[in-house]
């Protein structure tokens, strides 16, 4: 009797008497978008094994994993008449059934190959989500070329080397897979197969299961589909669900809420006349399960930071091949977790800084080689947890920066004058000028400032700031310190007038009140404060918001000193009232464009108080 992944290969096969009843099915919109999104977890895992065998060829486990990946796809893009996806995962599934049998030895030329399919296969993937968005039928082309490229790495003479010295590996009746078989026995026509519109993602995921011939992902050894092994693997998959992000984000909007709504009632005045004990005690459980479901809820939106990670190892891989370098890449704390929106509006500066470190700031191997380095040069990530934040470090063991070129370019740009007296910081942070680069000769990817406008703006969309140190010759390293999420904020609680404000504690680096003789006017308009021996602007945060406030005085205010683009200021305020973790919220497109606000939040005696975006601030104080 064939089994149902023979079934599946059959019915991928389209014969005429079965394909117009398939077509209907094949175009169900949520099994495609199913489809999607498997593909797409199985590609970024080839993507990943396929770098581990770029340094391991010999790695036996790396090509089992990529081999069930595109057995996978293979099988699914049949069941759904996908047939241009079909026939290259066909054709790398052959070669590397070839790899792991030792009949063939896995090359650069191999690797770079199976590289270009899985990009191939991305970018179908790309299109046939268009198509579903849309709702436009569309199948991938066919990629003539690249089918031909892959088949003739197993022709003689061909770039994939023939290990006929290896055995191949026996493969018996019972335990060979539709790929390892003859196509005439895959192929062959069978009995109608009439199937129930409900088992089609039951057929799939069946389909999908790991094939029998391959080791066993828990045991590291050859087991039975049908053996407890495959049982315990089952029943571990289904400890996960996949859930759409829109509801899970419906989920945290709700938590926050109901944060909100405890928050209103433990404030509430009636209570604070005279608390019994037992409604204390209720009360103080309620804040504790609430605490625990936000926590919670909170965790479900956290992914390992290591997937975004692993994207620059590809990157790190193509360009120092293009640019004739050798690179290392070293990742630390790959399982910290950051919130899912942070990780993937992170992906661009990431890209943008591992780019710039390995096309401008690392020598190439005879220069490393002449300045007493090591030939093979090591760019780092590293991920942990620090005061609350998160923070990614990027380094290189490069040139580092030079300062005095950095400078000779600012001042030709018209950036600062010819006598700017600029701390090494300041020196720094000129390279996150839009449009600012060192680099002597232009290539698409060279210059380290090429493209860090980019990366200041999203990290500071983000809640975030980013921090350069570098030494001459030694290197460089970026610091990128986010807040663990977008959802909620510790802000500082502070009064102007009747109204109150939140102030992210991450901007805040002091408070205090100044004396009167701190406070001098600059040029008669701008105000100044001296802090520390330094002169800050002063930013009055009643006449940002045109609200009476109850000083009118600086050195009878609080004043805060904030950081803004590298640069800091001062921010003048009536009074400090508290310490606070707000849920945010957005306050809407009518007020979505008001410069030096975030959002809003419902304080705990139900007020709300507007986030602070202290940027926009300081940028429209700047611009009056």
């Amino acid at each position: 009797m064939p089994t149902d992944s023979e079934k599946l290969e059959t019915i991928g096969a389209a014969t005429p008497e079965n394909s117009a009843s398939l077509n209907p099915l094949a175009a169900d919109p949520e099994l495609l978008s199913d489809f999607i999104l498997e593909s797409r977890e199985h590609l970024t895992s080839i993507e990943l094994q396929l770098l581990t065998l770029d340094q391991e060829p010999a790695n036996a486990e790396a090509i089992h994993a990529i081999f069930r990946g595109f057995h996978t796809i293979k099988g699914m893009a049949g069941f759904l008449d996908q047939d241009a996806v079909r026939d290259v995962a066909h054709e790398v599934e052959t070669i590397l059934d070839l790899a792991r049998n030792g009949q063939l030895t896995i090359t650069s030329t191999v690797i770079d190959r199976i590289l270009e399919s899985k990009d191939y296969l991305t970018r179908c993937m790309g299109e046939l989500e268009t198509s579903l968005q849309t709702g436009t039928p569309v199948s991938p082309a066919a990629n003539a070329a690249l089918l031909d490229a892959i088949r003739s790495l197993s022709a003689p003479g061909g770039s994939g080397e023939k290990a006929s010295a290896l055995p191949a590996a026996p493969v018996t009746p019972e335990r060979a897979s539709p790929a390892a078989l003859p196509v005439e026995t895959v192929s062959a026509p069978i009995e109608p197969v009439v199937l129930a519109t409900q088992g089609l993602a039951e057929l799939a995921r069946e389909v999908a299961q790991v094939p029998a011939e391959a080791p066993s992902e828990l045991s590291g050894t050859p087991e039975s589909v049908d053996g407890p092994k495959a049982g315990a693997a089952r029943t571990t998959g289904a400890r996960s669900i996949k859930v759409d992000t829109t509801k899970l984000d419906y989920l945290v909007d709700m938590v926050g809420e109901m944060v909100i709504a405890q928050s209103l009632v433990r404030h509430d005045p009636d209570l604070a006349i005279g608390v019994k004990p037992r409604l204390g005690r209720n009360l103080s459980q309620l804040a504790r399960i609430t605490d625990e479901v936000q926590r919670t809820a909170m965790s479900m939106r956290m992914i390992p930071v290591g997937q975004l990670f692993q994207k620059t190892s590809r990157l790190v891989r193509d360009l120092s091949r293009k640019a004739a370098k050798q690179v290392d890449l070293e990742l630390f704390g790959e399982d910290t977790e950051l919130d899912r929106n942070i990780v993937e509006d992170l992906a661009d500066p990431l890209m943008h800084m591992v780019r710039n470190s390995v096309d401008h700031g690392i020598e190439t191997p005879e220069e490393r080689t002449r300045n007493g380095k090591p030939a093979t040069a090591r760019v780092t990530l590293k991920a942990g947890h620090q005061a609350g934040q998160i923070v990614i470090q990027v380094s290189d063991d490069g040139r580092g920066l030079n300062q005095a070129k950095i400078l000779r370019k600012a001042i030709e740009k018209g950036l600062i004058s010819a006598d700017a007296q600029l701390s090494e910081t300041e020196i720094f942070n000129l390279i996150f000028h839009p449009g600012f680069s060192t680099a002597d000769q232009i290539t698409d990817v060279s210059g380290r400032g090429v493209g860090m406008d980019v990366v200041r703006k999203s990290v500071q969309k983000l809640r975030g700031r980013i921090d350069v140190t570098s030494r001459p010759g030694e290197g460089t390293t970026f610091l990128l310190k986010l807040p663990l999420t977008l959802a909620i904020i510790d802000g500082l609680v502070v009064g102007v007038g009747g109204q109150r404000y939140i102030v992210p504690i991450f901007a805040v680096r002091e408070m205090l009140k100044p004396p009167e003789d701190s406070i001098s006017t600059l040029q008669g308009r701008q105000e100044m404060a001296m802090v520390r021996g330094s002169l800050l602007p002063l930013v009055r945060l009643h006449q940002r918001f045109g609200v009476k406030p109850r000083f009118e005085n600086p050195w009878d205010s609080l004043l805060i000193v904030s950081e803004s683009g590298g640069r800091h200021f001062c921010l003048m305020v009536d009074e400090l009232i508290g310490k606070q973790e707000v849920v945010i919220k957005s306050l809407g497109e009518t007020m979505a464009n008001i410069a030096g606000v975030a959002g809003g939040a419902i304080l705990g005696d139900g007020r709300v108080g507007l986030i602070l975006d202290l940027e926009g601030l300081f940028g429209a104080s700047n611009s009056e």
